[in-house]
This record gives structure tokens, C-alpha cells and sequence, in this order.
């Protein structure tokens, strides 16, 4: 796909039961070239309706509304008319807010936010607006994981391998369709770096954890890796892991554009783990996570990308298919095979 649909308005729809907040959405939509705000609604159930009416490319969706809330609004959206939804919640809501994405919302933004970065809006409609409804749909369908257990497959020869994961837009649902097919005893610690705003990792972590079979956390400093366990980058810091599998986290280099950085951890397990670096770049915008898997390539290990099919933005796995360091780019579904397949070295 391309990463930018033709150029013509993006078509908004406005969902809160909030006059001041429609009125604030749509005022600073208002100031965006190529952003048109095409209708507002009151609750889940006049979302659902206009969306069928309206065809809008993206919409904002609040959580606490009356009649039928987001979460059944965005469930009952995705089901029956794929459209990315962009989540709005207050600071209250913030706990819970990830519960959005797990119902199909792709994005997550703070109402406080709209006042205090009000650019931040505009932003993920552009980016929002390039999702490829086909690979939306196909992030909703379930396959069936793998077996139970590694079925006693051995580790690769020459040492314990550890799994790196890069992702932005569309990567938590890609994420968590990876961590449910792999089993328990999956031979091989797993590292992720996903951009994320603060205040919704914990949601994240929360969702992954209840969906596999896998330990899954927010990493710690001087963690050490395990097999079998995920441990996911926290926002606004730096994860590196030593050559000993000892995590390392530090203050987030606040020139880079990315939060947190695939880039900084992917190239930290390339040095610490050579050959035995597994790096897979997921879907996103951007370009973060490309230097990192060239890193992995460099050093020998095995480079892996999600493939423009089944990502929901096929654009830092795209830049490193076209950077030449992706060994195979799989469809979602096959991933988990053939981490499978590379770790135990079959």
C-alpha cells in the first residue's frame, strides 16, 4: 500500500457526549489543512449510525458516554464497518483507556493532551488516515495458536537467542497476535519496543499478559532476560540489554523524534547478542527501528518484518525491506512459526 491515500480532505467524525469537547476537536480540526470534521455524535449508538452514513476515513471516539459507551461503540464499529478509531480518554479514564485498543481502536490520545499539544490531533488523523482497511480486517481474525508446548524442540547450537520487537501504529494488536501463538515454554526471552504514550503501558502490558501463555512485563533496570518471559520498554526511557542479558534503561535521548526508541534497543541486542539476535519490525509510520535491524543484519542475526498485507501501516517495515537488511517478510500469521523455527533451529 502507499503510505498516504490520494490527496483529498480527511473526513473526521467526532464522537463525544461532550459539547465543549466537539467543539474544541473540531475548532483545532478546523485550523488543519486537509482535515475536514464531516459530522459529530452524541454517544456510542449515534457513532455507529453515522459511520455507516457518513463514511468518514477516521473517528474520534470517546469512552464514558451514555446510551452505548466506546468501548461497545468501537467493538460494534470494527465489527461491521472496519473504520481506525482514535480513542480519547480523560486522565481518570487512563487505566482503563487501553481497553479500546483491545476492542479495535488503533490509537490512544489524553483529552488534556488536545489543550497541551494541540498538534498531537492532527498528527494521528494523518497517520490514522493511511491505515489499509484490509489489513485491518485481517488483524481481527484469530488463528490457532501453536502447540502447547515447544514440543521439546532444542535451542539453536550456538547459545540462547533473544527476540527483539519493533512497532508503532497497529503494532499492539500485531504484538499480541504473536505472543498468543507462541508457547510457554518458548526457548527464548522476548524484548518489545512500542510507541506508546505514558500512562497507557501498564494497560498494554495488563492485555498481553491475559492473552498468552507468556510472562509478560514492563521492564525494569538490571532485570535479567528469560526465556519464555516478554519484557516491554517503558515510555520516556531508553532499554538497552548487556551482553550478560542484564537490562539497562536510561533517560530517553530527547532528540529523537520516537518514544521509546526501537532503534536504541534493537541496536543494543545486535552488540550484546551478535548471531544470536533475532530483530522483527512490525507495523508503523516512520522510520524508527530501520538503523536497529540493519544493526541485527550486520551482526549476523535473523531480521524478520511483518509484510504490507497485514500491517495496518506498512511503513518503518517497508523502509527496512527497502534498506535491504529483512531476511523474510511473513504475513502476521506466520510469524510465530518462524520464531519458533529460528529459535529451537529447526
Amino acid at each position: 500500500m502507499t503510505l498516504w491515500k490520494a490527496k483529498r480532505e480527511i473526513r473526521v467524525l467526532v464522537v463525544d457526549d461532550s459539547r465543549p469537547v466537539r467543539d474544541m476537536v473540531r475548532s483545532l480540526l478546523k485550523k488543519e489543512a486537509g482535515i475536514e470534521v464531516v459530522g459529530e455524535a452524541v454517544d456510542g449508538a449515534d457513532a455507529v449510525s453515522k459511520v455507516f452514513e457518513l463514511h468518514p476515513d477516521v473517528v474520534t471516539m470517546d469512552i464514558e458516554m451514555p446510551v452505548m459507551g466506546g468501548f461497545e461503540a468501537i467493538e460494534t464499529i470494527m465489527s461491521r464497518h472496519p473504520v481506525p478509531i482514535l480513542a480519547l480518554t480523560a486522565l481518570s479514564g487512563v487505566q482503563t483507556a487501553f481497553t479500546a485498543v483491545t476492542k479495535g481502536a488503533l490509537d490512544v490520545m489524553l483529552k488534556p493532551e488536545l489543550r497541551d499539544n494541540p498538534q498531537k490531533l492532527a498528527q494521528k488523523i494523518r497517520t490514522l488516515s493511511a491505515i489499509d482497511l484490509n489489513a485491518l480486517r485481517q488483524l481481527g481474525k484469530v488463528s490457532a495458536p501453536l502447540a502447547a508446548k515447544a514440543a521439546g524442540k532444542r535451542p539453536r547450537p550456538h547459545g540462547a537467542s533473544v527476540v527483539a520487537i519493533a512497532a508503532s501504529t497497529g503494532g499492539p494488536q500485531a504484538i499480541q497476535h504473536i505472543l498468543s501463538q507462541l508457547p510457554a515454554d518458548f526457548p527464548a526471552p522476548i524484548v518489545v519496543t512500542q510507541h506508546m504514550a505514558e500512562g497507557f503501558i501498564g494497560g498494554m502490558v495488563d492485555w498481553l499478559n491475559a492473552t498468552s501463555r507468556l510472562a509478560v512485563k514492563i521492564a525494569c533496570n538490571g532485570d535479567y532476560l528469560t526465556p519464555g518471559e516478554v519484557s516491554v520498554n517503558p515510555p520516556q526511557q531508553a532499554m538497552r540489554v548487556s551482553r550478560q542479558g542484564m537490562v539497562l534503561l536510561g533517560e530517553r535521548d530527547p532528540r529523537l523524534v520516537y518514544n521509546p526508541s526501537c532503534d536504541t534497543l534493537l541496536t543494543a541486542v545486535a552488540e550484546a547478542y551478535g548471531e544470536r539476535a533475532i530483530g522483527v519490525i512490525l507495523s508503523g509510520m516512520g522510520d524508527d527501528g530501520v538503523l536497529g535491524m540493519e544493526s541485527i543484519k550486520k551482526a549476523g542475526g535473523a531480521t524478520l518484518a511483518q509484510d504490507a498485507g497485514t500491517s495496518a501501516i506498512f511503513g518503518m517495515n517497508a523502509l527496512a525491506l527497502q534498506r535491504g537488511c529483512i531476511d523474510r517478510a511473513l504475513p502476521l500469521s506466520e510469524i510465530p512459526g518462524e520464531l519458533l523455527s529460528l529459535v529451537c533451529g529447526r
